[in-house]
Protein backbone atom coordinates (compact mmCIF):
# COMPACT_ATOMS: atom_id res chain seq x y z
CA UNK A 1 0.00 0.00 0.00
CA UNK A 2 1.37 3.38 -0.98
CA UNK A 3 1.41 6.06 2.10
CA UNK A 4 0.47 8.74 -0.68
CA UNK A 5 -2.13 8.28 -3.43
CA UNK A 6 -2.76 10.97 -5.44
CA UNK A 7 -4.93 10.19 -8.82
CA UNK A 8 -7.02 12.42 -11.29
CA UNK A 9 -5.93 15.92 -9.48
CA UNK A 10 -7.38 19.14 -11.16
CA UNK A 11 -6.75 22.22 -9.53
CA UNK A 12 -8.17 25.60 -10.59
CA UNK A 13 -7.63 29.36 -9.60
CA UNK A 14 -10.76 31.52 -10.00
CA UNK A 15 -8.99 35.27 -11.74
CA UNK A 16 -10.96 38.12 -12.76
CA UNK A 17 -10.57 36.71 -16.70
CA UNK A 18 -12.05 33.46 -15.74
CA UNK A 19 -11.47 30.33 -14.37
CA UNK A 20 -7.57 29.01 -14.89
CA UNK A 21 -6.96 25.41 -14.95
CA UNK A 22 -2.91 25.24 -13.08
CA UNK A 23 -3.04 21.43 -12.54
CA UNK A 24 -4.62 18.91 -14.62
CA UNK A 25 -5.16 15.06 -14.45
CA UNK A 26 -1.66 14.23 -12.28
CA UNK A 27 -0.82 11.04 -10.68
CA UNK A 28 1.82 10.80 -8.38
CA UNK A 29 2.28 8.00 -5.44
CA UNK A 30 5.03 8.18 -2.62
CA UNK A 31 6.27 5.02 -0.93
CA UNK A 32 7.16 4.70 2.73
CA UNK A 33 10.46 5.22 3.15
CA UNK A 34 11.12 6.61 0.02
CA UNK A 35 11.18 10.05 -1.73
CA UNK A 36 8.97 10.84 -4.99
CA UNK A 37 10.77 14.18 -6.70
CA UNK A 38 8.37 16.32 -9.06
CA UNK A 39 10.30 18.64 -11.35
CA UNK A 40 9.66 20.99 -13.47
CA UNK A 41 9.97 24.72 -14.66
CA UNK A 42 8.00 27.43 -13.09
CA UNK A 43 4.58 28.08 -13.49
CA UNK A 44 4.70 24.03 -14.36
CA UNK A 45 2.64 23.41 -11.55
CA UNK A 46 4.61 21.79 -9.07
CA UNK A 47 4.14 23.76 -5.69
CA UNK A 48 0.33 24.12 -6.98
CA UNK A 49 -0.10 20.42 -6.65
CA UNK A 50 2.16 20.28 -3.22
CA UNK A 51 -0.05 22.87 -1.95
CA UNK A 52 -3.12 20.55 -2.60
CA UNK A 53 -1.96 17.96 -1.04
CA UNK A 54 -1.54 19.83 2.33
CA UNK A 55 -4.47 21.71 2.08
CA UNK A 56 -2.83 25.14 1.64
CA UNK A 57 -4.34 26.27 -1.37
CA UNK A 58 -4.83 29.93 -1.66
CA UNK A 59 -8.95 30.97 -1.22
CA UNK A 60 -8.98 31.47 -5.21
CA UNK A 61 -8.04 28.24 -5.94
CA UNK A 62 -9.83 24.65 -5.14
CA UNK A 63 -9.37 21.14 -6.20
CA UNK A 64 -12.27 20.70 -8.90
CA UNK A 65 -11.32 17.20 -9.08
CA UNK A 66 -9.32 14.02 -8.72
CA UNK A 67 -8.55 12.58 -5.23
CA UNK A 68 -5.53 13.07 -2.10
CA UNK A 69 -5.07 9.65 0.37
CA UNK A 70 -2.64 9.28 3.04
CA UNK A 71 -2.67 5.49 3.84
CA UNK A 72 -5.92 4.69 1.98
CA UNK A 73 -7.58 7.86 4.20
CA UNK A 74 -8.52 11.31 2.66
CA UNK A 75 -5.78 14.25 3.19
CA UNK A 76 -8.08 16.58 5.38
CA UNK A 77 -6.34 19.72 6.67
CA UNK A 78 -6.39 18.19 10.28
CA UNK A 79 -3.54 15.80 9.12
CA UNK A 80 -1.73 18.87 8.33
CA UNK A 81 2.02 19.35 10.76
CA UNK A 82 0.41 15.62 12.41
CA UNK A 83 -0.01 13.47 9.09
CA UNK A 84 1.81 15.77 6.75
CA UNK A 85 4.64 18.08 7.12
CA UNK A 86 6.09 21.21 5.14
CA UNK A 87 9.85 22.50 4.43
CA UNK A 88 9.04 25.88 2.65
CA UNK A 89 11.56 26.84 0.01
CA UNK A 90 13.04 30.09 1.82
CA UNK A 91 13.68 30.53 5.46
CA UNK A 92 14.07 33.59 5.29
CA UNK A 93 10.31 34.23 4.81
CA UNK A 94 9.60 31.20 6.31
CA UNK A 95 10.26 31.99 10.36
CA UNK A 96 9.20 34.38 11.89
CA UNK A 97 11.88 37.43 12.73
CA UNK A 98 10.21 38.11 15.63
CA UNK A 99 10.11 34.26 17.58
CA UNK A 100 13.00 32.61 18.48
CA UNK A 101 14.42 29.55 16.63
CA UNK A 102 13.12 27.81 20.09
CA UNK A 103 9.14 29.32 19.64
CA UNK A 104 8.98 28.29 15.80
CA UNK A 105 9.89 24.81 16.22
CA UNK A 106 7.29 24.47 19.74
CA UNK A 107 4.48 26.11 17.91
CA UNK A 108 3.17 22.82 16.45
CA UNK A 109 3.74 20.92 19.61
CA UNK A 110 2.16 23.65 22.08
CA UNK A 111 -0.75 23.58 19.42
CA UNK A 112 -0.99 20.10 19.63
CA UNK A 113 -1.31 19.81 23.68
CA UNK A 114 2.26 17.89 23.71
CA UNK A 115 3.81 18.18 27.26
CA UNK A 116 7.90 19.22 28.27
CA UNK A 117 8.02 21.12 24.96
CA UNK A 118 11.22 22.62 25.29
CA UNK A 119 12.84 19.18 26.29
CA UNK A 120 11.32 18.03 22.98
CA UNK A 121 12.69 20.85 20.98
CA UNK A 122 16.29 20.71 22.14
CA UNK A 123 16.65 16.84 20.86
CA UNK A 124 14.69 17.97 17.47
CA UNK A 125 17.36 20.52 17.17
CA UNK A 126 20.11 17.91 17.69
CA UNK A 127 18.98 15.67 15.86
CA UNK A 128 18.97 18.25 12.59
CA UNK A 129 22.67 18.69 13.55
CA UNK A 130 22.43 22.10 14.82
CA UNK A 131 25.43 22.87 17.50
CA UNK A 132 24.68 24.39 21.22
CA UNK A 133 21.27 23.30 20.69
CA UNK A 134 20.39 25.30 24.24
CA UNK A 135 22.06 28.13 22.67
CA UNK A 136 20.02 28.46 19.26
CA UNK A 137 17.04 27.47 20.90
CA UNK A 138 17.20 31.50 22.16
CA UNK A 139 18.21 32.87 19.45
CA UNK A 140 16.51 34.54 16.58
CA UNK A 141 16.50 33.75 12.73
CA UNK A 142 18.35 36.50 11.77
CA UNK A 143 21.40 35.26 13.78
CA UNK A 144 21.73 31.67 12.29
CA UNK A 145 22.74 30.84 8.59
CA UNK A 146 20.66 29.98 5.97
CA UNK A 147 21.54 26.18 6.28
CA UNK A 148 20.76 26.43 9.97
CA UNK A 149 18.14 28.18 9.46
CA UNK A 150 16.78 25.44 6.65
CA UNK A 151 17.84 23.07 9.71
CA UNK A 152 15.17 24.90 11.70
CA UNK A 153 12.48 24.39 9.41
CA UNK A 154 13.16 20.67 9.24
CA UNK A 155 12.73 20.23 12.72
CA UNK A 156 9.85 22.02 12.88
CA UNK A 157 8.45 19.85 10.23
CA UNK A 158 9.42 16.77 11.80
CA UNK A 159 8.14 17.95 15.34
CA UNK A 160 4.80 16.25 15.39
CA UNK A 161 6.26 13.14 13.53
CA UNK A 162 4.78 13.07 10.39
CA UNK A 163 4.02 10.25 8.00
CA UNK A 164 4.84 12.50 4.80
CA UNK A 165 7.05 15.27 4.26
CA UNK A 166 6.71 17.84 1.64
CA UNK A 167 9.61 19.55 1.00
CA UNK A 168 9.29 22.71 -1.62
CA UNK A 169 12.60 23.78 -3.33
CA UNK A 170 14.47 22.99 0.04
CA UNK A 171 17.96 24.04 -1.23
CA UNK A 172 17.46 26.02 -4.27
CA UNK A 173 18.66 29.39 -2.09
CA UNK A 174 21.68 27.35 -0.42
CA UNK A 175 25.27 27.10 -1.23
CA UNK A 176 25.95 23.88 -3.40
CA UNK A 177 28.11 22.47 -0.34
CA UNK A 178 24.66 23.58 2.00
CA UNK A 179 22.42 21.67 0.01
CA UNK A 180 24.24 18.97 -0.19
CA UNK A 181 24.13 18.88 3.99
CA UNK A 182 20.29 19.71 3.89
CA UNK A 183 19.98 16.84 1.23
CA UNK A 184 22.01 14.41 3.17
CA UNK A 185 20.22 15.10 6.43
CA UNK A 186 16.71 14.65 4.89
CA UNK A 187 17.83 11.15 3.32
CA UNK A 188 18.86 10.56 7.43
CA UNK A 189 15.42 11.37 8.58
CA UNK A 190 13.78 9.27 5.82
CA UNK A 191 15.82 6.19 6.56
CA UNK A 192 15.66 6.73 10.86
CA UNK A 193 12.50 7.89 10.60
CA UNK A 194 10.74 5.85 7.45
CA UNK A 195 9.01 8.73 6.20
CA UNK A 196 8.18 9.60 2.87
CA UNK A 197 9.26 12.49 0.99
CA UNK A 198 7.67 14.44 -1.94
CA UNK A 199 10.62 16.82 -3.19
CA UNK A 200 9.63 19.68 -5.52
CA UNK A 201 12.44 21.15 -7.73
CA UNK A 202 13.34 22.55 -10.56
CA UNK A 203 16.71 20.77 -10.55
CA UNK A 204 17.01 17.32 -12.83
CA UNK A 205 20.26 16.71 -11.26
CA UNK A 206 19.21 17.01 -7.75
CA UNK A 207 16.03 14.90 -8.34
CA UNK A 208 18.27 12.20 -9.71
CA UNK A 209 20.45 12.05 -6.54
CA UNK A 210 17.54 11.51 -4.52
CA UNK A 211 14.50 10.54 -5.60
CA UNK A 212 13.18 6.96 -6.14
CA UNK A 213 10.78 8.56 -8.68
CA UNK A 214 10.78 11.38 -10.62
CA UNK A 215 7.02 13.08 -11.86
CA UNK A 216 7.94 15.91 -14.86
CA UNK A 217 5.10 18.27 -14.88
CA UNK A 218 4.94 20.75 -17.68
CA UNK A 219 2.14 23.28 -17.83
CA UNK A 220 0.25 21.90 -14.92
CA UNK A 221 0.43 18.04 -16.91
CA UNK A 222 2.71 14.93 -16.03
CA UNK A 223 4.80 14.47 -19.03
CA UNK A 224 6.68 11.61 -17.72
CA UNK A 225 6.92 9.15 -14.39
CA UNK A 226 8.73 6.39 -13.27
CA UNK A 227 12.08 5.40 -11.69
CA UNK A 228 15.02 7.93 -11.03
CA UNK A 229 16.95 5.41 -13.55
CA UNK A 230 14.43 4.87 -16.22
CA UNK A 231 13.62 8.77 -16.48
CA UNK A 232 17.52 10.13 -16.49
CA UNK A 233 18.76 7.40 -18.64
CA UNK A 234 16.38 7.11 -20.96
CA UNK A 235 13.72 10.08 -21.07
CA UNK A 236 10.99 9.70 -23.85
CA UNK A 237 9.93 13.17 -23.86
CA UNK A 238 11.21 16.42 -25.30
CA UNK A 239 10.68 18.65 -22.78
CA UNK A 240 12.82 15.54 -19.94
CA UNK A 241 15.88 16.02 -22.64
CA UNK A 242 15.40 19.37 -22.50
CA UNK A 243 15.77 19.78 -19.14
CA UNK A 244 18.53 17.37 -18.85
CA UNK A 245 20.43 19.29 -20.97
CA UNK A 246 20.05 22.32 -19.84
CA UNK A 247 21.52 21.21 -16.35
CA UNK A 248 24.77 22.47 -15.78
CA UNK A 249 25.84 19.66 -13.44
CA UNK A 250 24.26 17.07 -15.81
CA UNK A 251 26.02 18.75 -18.31
CA UNK A 252 29.38 18.28 -16.55
CA UNK A 253 28.40 14.47 -15.54
CA UNK A 254 28.14 13.94 -19.52
CA UNK A 255 31.76 15.50 -19.93
CA UNK A 256 30.74 18.75 -21.85
CA UNK A 257 34.24 20.58 -23.34
CA UNK A 258 35.32 23.31 -21.06
CA UNK A 259 36.08 26.33 -22.29
CA UNK A 260 39.13 27.06 -23.95
CA UNK A 261 42.15 27.97 -22.02
CA UNK A 262 42.51 31.63 -21.23
CA UNK A 263 42.09 34.24 -23.84
CA UNK A 264 45.60 35.73 -25.09
CA UNK A 265 44.91 39.60 -24.94
CA UNK A 266 45.68 42.73 -22.51
CA UNK A 267 44.58 43.12 -18.91
CA UNK A 268 41.45 45.08 -18.45
CA UNK A 269 41.16 44.57 -14.67
CA UNK A 270 43.97 44.12 -11.87
CA UNK A 271 43.35 43.01 -8.02
CA UNK A 272 46.05 43.18 -6.25
CA UNK A 273 46.15 42.16 -2.84
CA UNK A 274 42.69 43.63 -2.07
CA UNK A 275 40.79 43.85 1.82
CA UNK A 276 37.98 44.40 3.32
CA UNK A 277 37.74 45.32 7.04
CA UNK A 278 34.30 46.19 9.04
CA UNK A 279 34.84 47.12 12.53
CA UNK A 280 36.53 44.19 14.17
CA UNK A 281 35.29 41.48 11.21
CA UNK A 282 37.52 40.85 8.16
CA UNK A 283 35.32 40.18 4.73
CA UNK A 284 38.27 40.00 2.59
CA UNK A 285 41.86 40.03 2.50
CA UNK A 286 44.95 39.71 -0.07
CA UNK A 287 42.86 38.66 -3.33
CA UNK A 288 44.92 38.85 -6.53
CA UNK A 289 43.96 38.45 -10.26
CA UNK A 290 44.12 39.67 -13.25
CA UNK A 291 41.02 39.22 -16.20
CA UNK A 292 41.92 39.68 -19.69
CA UNK A 293 40.08 41.96 -21.82
CA UNK A 294 36.89 39.84 -23.82
CA UNK A 295 37.27 37.26 -21.03
CA UNK A 296 34.81 35.73 -17.86
CA UNK A 297 36.31 35.82 -15.02
CA UNK A 298 34.56 33.80 -11.87
CA UNK A 299 34.88 34.14 -8.56
CA UNK A 300 33.39 31.28 -6.41
CA UNK A 301 32.68 30.58 -2.66
CA UNK A 302 30.08 29.55 -0.20
CA UNK A 303 27.82 32.53 1.25
CA UNK A 304 30.51 34.96 3.24
CA UNK A 305 33.57 33.47 1.39
CA UNK A 306 34.11 37.45 0.08
CA UNK A 307 32.26 37.11 -3.59
CA UNK A 308 29.69 39.91 -3.51
CA UNK A 309 32.49 42.33 -0.98
CA UNK A 310 34.68 41.69 -4.49
CA UNK A 311 32.47 42.28 -6.46
CA UNK A 312 30.89 45.73 -5.39
CA UNK A 313 34.66 46.89 -4.64
CA UNK A 314 35.36 46.29 -8.79
CA UNK A 315 31.96 47.81 -9.55
CA UNK A 316 32.89 51.10 -7.34
CA UNK A 317 30.18 50.71 -4.88
CA UNK A 318 32.44 50.28 -1.47
CA UNK A 319 36.09 51.32 -1.23
CA UNK A 320 38.62 48.95 -0.23
CA UNK A 321 40.26 49.13 3.19
CA UNK A 322 43.14 47.64 1.41
CA UNK A 323 44.95 46.85 -2.18
CA UNK A 324 43.89 48.27 -5.35
CA UNK A 325 42.06 47.64 -8.60
CA UNK A 326 42.87 49.20 -12.42
CA UNK A 327 40.78 49.22 -15.13
CA UNK A 328 42.89 49.43 -18.15
CA UNK A 329 46.08 50.34 -16.23
CA UNK A 330 44.22 53.67 -14.16
CA UNK A 331 43.95 53.39 -10.38
CA UNK A 332 40.10 52.82 -9.68
CA UNK A 333 38.44 55.04 -7.55
CA UNK A 334 34.60 55.07 -6.79
CA UNK A 335 33.52 57.98 -9.25
CA UNK A 336 29.96 58.99 -11.13
CA UNK A 337 32.64 57.89 -14.06
CA UNK A 338 33.21 54.85 -13.22
CA UNK A 339 29.27 54.07 -13.21
CA UNK A 340 29.71 53.82 -17.02
CA UNK A 341 32.23 51.67 -17.18
CA UNK A 342 31.53 49.13 -15.07
CA UNK A 343 28.19 47.80 -14.79
CA UNK A 344 26.56 45.39 -12.08
CA UNK A 345 24.02 42.63 -12.56
CA UNK A 346 22.09 41.21 -9.41
CA UNK A 347 20.87 38.11 -8.60
CA UNK A 348 17.11 39.26 -8.37
CA UNK A 349 16.17 41.09 -10.98
CA UNK A 350 12.63 41.71 -9.47
CA UNK A 351 14.22 43.79 -6.57
CA UNK A 352 16.59 45.25 -8.64
CA UNK A 353 14.01 46.74 -10.82
CA UNK A 354 11.54 49.69 -9.73
CA UNK A 355 8.23 48.38 -9.75
CA UNK A 356 6.71 51.61 -10.84
CA UNK A 357 9.18 52.39 -13.44
CA UNK A 358 8.34 50.87 -16.96
CA UNK A 359 10.84 48.36 -18.54
CA UNK A 360 11.91 50.95 -21.14
CA UNK A 361 12.55 53.52 -18.53
CA UNK A 362 14.45 51.02 -16.49
CA UNK A 363 16.98 50.27 -19.07
CA UNK A 364 17.17 54.07 -20.88
CA UNK A 365 17.34 55.41 -17.23
CA UNK A 366 21.20 55.59 -17.38
CA UNK A 367 21.32 57.35 -20.89
CA UNK A 368 19.24 60.08 -18.91
CA UNK A 369 22.05 60.12 -16.19
CA UNK A 370 25.12 60.00 -18.77
CA UNK A 371 24.66 60.97 -22.26
CA UNK A 372 23.04 64.24 -23.90
CA UNK A 373 20.53 61.90 -26.25
CA UNK A 374 17.02 63.49 -27.21
CA UNK A 375 14.18 61.49 -25.16
CA UNK A 376 13.61 60.15 -28.87
CA UNK A 377 17.32 58.54 -29.43
CA UNK A 378 16.88 57.30 -25.90
CA UNK A 379 13.66 54.94 -27.04
CA UNK A 380 14.88 54.16 -29.67
CA UNK A 381 18.34 53.03 -28.10
CA UNK A 382 16.27 51.14 -25.54
CA UNK A 383 14.86 49.90 -28.29
CA UNK A 384 17.79 48.28 -30.08
CA UNK A 385 18.67 46.75 -26.56
CA UNK A 386 15.38 44.61 -25.97
CA UNK A 387 16.47 42.87 -29.37
CA UNK A 388 19.69 42.55 -28.65
CA UNK A 389 19.00 40.31 -25.23
CA UNK A 390 15.96 38.82 -27.54
CA UNK A 391 13.03 40.63 -25.85
CA UNK A 392 10.43 42.47 -28.10
CA UNK A 393 10.44 46.07 -27.83
CA UNK A 394 6.38 46.03 -27.53
CA UNK A 395 7.92 44.87 -23.59
CA UNK A 396 9.20 48.68 -22.93
CA UNK A 397 5.99 50.20 -21.58
CA UNK A 398 5.20 47.21 -19.41
CA UNK A 399 6.25 47.21 -16.04
CA UNK A 400 8.47 44.46 -13.86
CA UNK A 401 5.48 42.22 -12.82
CA UNK A 402 4.13 41.78 -15.99
CA UNK A 403 7.48 40.24 -17.44
CA UNK A 404 8.78 36.30 -16.46
CA UNK A 405 11.77 36.00 -14.01
CA UNK A 406 13.93 35.19 -17.15
CA UNK A 407 12.52 38.26 -19.54
CA UNK A 408 13.33 40.88 -16.11
CA UNK A 409 17.19 39.09 -15.95
CA UNK A 410 17.53 40.15 -19.61
CA UNK A 411 15.47 43.51 -18.95
CA UNK A 412 18.68 43.94 -16.06
CA UNK A 413 21.16 42.76 -18.71
CA UNK A 414 20.09 45.27 -21.46
CA UNK A 415 20.01 48.29 -18.75
CA UNK A 416 23.82 47.41 -18.01
CA UNK A 417 25.00 46.92 -21.23
CA UNK A 418 23.24 49.91 -22.84
CA UNK A 419 26.01 52.53 -21.62
CA UNK A 420 28.46 50.13 -23.21
CA UNK A 421 30.32 49.07 -19.88
CA UNK A 422 34.34 47.84 -19.92
CA UNK A 423 33.27 45.17 -17.56
CA UNK A 424 30.09 43.83 -16.40
CA UNK A 425 29.83 42.48 -12.52
CA UNK A 426 27.46 39.28 -12.86
CA UNK A 427 26.77 39.13 -9.39
CA UNK A 428 24.64 35.59 -9.22
CA UNK A 429 22.48 36.64 -11.66
CA UNK A 430 21.79 33.29 -12.84
CA UNK A 431 21.03 31.07 -9.38
CA UNK A 432 17.72 32.10 -8.83
CA UNK A 433 16.66 31.11 -12.22
CA UNK A 434 14.86 27.73 -13.13
CA UNK A 435 17.51 25.61 -15.33
CA UNK A 436 15.87 25.79 -18.65
CA UNK A 437 15.95 30.13 -18.04
CA UNK A 438 19.54 29.81 -16.79
CA UNK A 439 20.75 28.19 -19.76
CA UNK A 440 18.82 30.89 -22.03
CA UNK A 441 20.40 33.24 -20.46
CA UNK A 442 24.12 31.97 -20.22
CA UNK A 443 23.76 31.50 -23.78
CA UNK A 444 22.71 34.84 -24.00
CA UNK A 445 26.18 36.53 -22.12
CA UNK A 446 28.36 34.02 -24.21
CA UNK A 447 26.56 35.68 -27.42
CA UNK A 448 26.90 38.83 -26.05
CA UNK A 449 30.24 38.53 -25.31
CA UNK A 450 31.19 37.47 -28.62
CA UNK A 451 29.43 40.04 -30.58
CA UNK A 452 30.25 42.93 -28.34
CA UNK A 453 33.80 42.22 -26.83
CA UNK A 454 32.30 41.88 -23.38
CA UNK A 455 34.93 41.23 -20.43
CA UNK A 456 32.71 38.88 -17.60
CA UNK A 457 33.49 39.11 -13.70
CA UNK A 458 31.12 36.09 -12.97
CA UNK A 459 30.48 36.09 -8.88
CA UNK A 460 28.84 32.24 -8.35
CA UNK A 461 28.26 29.77 -5.64
CA UNK A 462 27.79 27.42 -8.20
CA UNK A 463 30.83 25.65 -10.03
CA UNK A 464 28.54 23.49 -12.71
CA UNK A 465 27.50 27.11 -14.17
CA UNK A 466 31.24 28.00 -13.74
CA UNK A 467 32.46 25.25 -15.73
CA UNK A 468 30.23 26.49 -18.40
CA UNK A 469 30.87 29.84 -18.49
CA UNK A 470 34.48 31.09 -17.61
CA UNK A 471 37.91 31.05 -18.77
CA UNK A 472 39.66 32.03 -15.15
CA UNK A 473 38.41 31.45 -11.81
CA UNK A 474 39.14 32.40 -7.99
CA UNK A 475 37.97 30.39 -5.45
CA UNK A 476 37.42 31.92 -2.15
CA UNK A 477 36.69 30.75 1.64
CA UNK A 478 36.44 33.14 4.17
CA UNK A 479 37.51 36.14 2.51
CA UNK A 480 40.91 33.95 1.87
CA UNK A 481 41.31 33.19 -1.84
CA UNK A 482 42.60 29.45 -2.09
CA UNK A 483 43.15 28.94 -5.15
CA UNK A 484 43.68 31.01 -8.72
CA UNK A 485 43.48 29.48 -12.45
CA UNK A 486 42.43 28.41 -15.63
CA UNK A 487 39.01 27.16 -15.21
CA UNK A 488 40.28 23.85 -17.23
CA UNK A 489 43.05 23.24 -15.03
CA UNK A 490 41.49 24.28 -11.69
CA UNK A 491 38.68 21.72 -12.26
CA UNK A 492 40.75 18.55 -13.51
CA UNK A 493 43.49 19.41 -11.03
CA UNK A 494 42.37 21.14 -8.07
CA UNK A 495 45.35 21.78 -5.35
CA UNK A 496 43.04 22.52 -2.20
CA UNK A 497 40.99 20.44 -0.18
CA UNK A 498 38.34 23.39 -0.38
CA UNK A 499 37.83 22.96 -4.60
CA UNK A 500 37.66 19.06 -3.96
CA UNK A 501 34.63 19.49 -1.67
CA UNK A 502 33.04 22.24 -3.91
CA UNK A 503 33.19 19.94 -6.82
CA UNK A 504 31.82 17.19 -5.23
CA UNK A 505 28.92 18.98 -4.00
CA UNK A 506 28.08 19.48 -7.18
CA UNK A 507 24.28 17.67 -7.89
CA UNK A 508 24.02 15.04 -10.66
CA UNK A 509 26.47 12.23 -9.08
CA UNK A 510 23.96 9.34 -9.78
CA UNK A 511 23.37 10.43 -13.24
CA UNK A 512 27.28 10.86 -13.78
CA UNK A 513 28.43 7.57 -12.74
CA UNK A 514 24.80 5.83 -12.99
CA UNK A 515 24.55 5.38 -9.16
CA UNK A 516 20.79 5.90 -9.32
CA UNK A 517 18.12 5.31 -6.31
CA UNK A 518 15.86 2.69 -7.95
CA UNK A 519 13.92 2.42 -5.14
CA UNK A 520 13.82 -1.45 -4.93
Amino acid sequence: MSLLNVTDLNVSYTASSGTVQAVHGINLTVERGQTTAIVGESGSGKSTSALAIIGLLPDNASVSAGAITLIDQPVTPVMRGKRVGLIPQDPTNSLNPTKTIGESVAEGLRIHGHADVKSKVLRLLEKVGIDQPERRYKQYPHELSGGMNQRVLIAAALALEPDLLIADEPTSALDVTVQKVILDLLDQMREELGIGILLITHDLAVAGDRAHRIVVMQQGAVVEEGLAAHVLANPRQPYTQRLLADAPSLATGSQAPLRPSTREGEIILSVENLGQVYGNFTALEGLSFEVTRGSTHAIVGESGSGKTTAGRAIAGLLTPSSGQITLDGVKLKPSRALRQKVQMVYQNPYSSLNPRQTIGKAIGEGLGNFTNLTKKQIQQRVQDYLELVSLSPELANRRPRELSGGQRQRVAIARALILEPDVVVLDEAVSALDVTVQAQILRLLEKLQQELGLTYLFISHDLAVVRQISDTVTVMSRGQQVEHGETAHVFTNPQSDFTRTLLGAIPGASYRHGNYNLGL
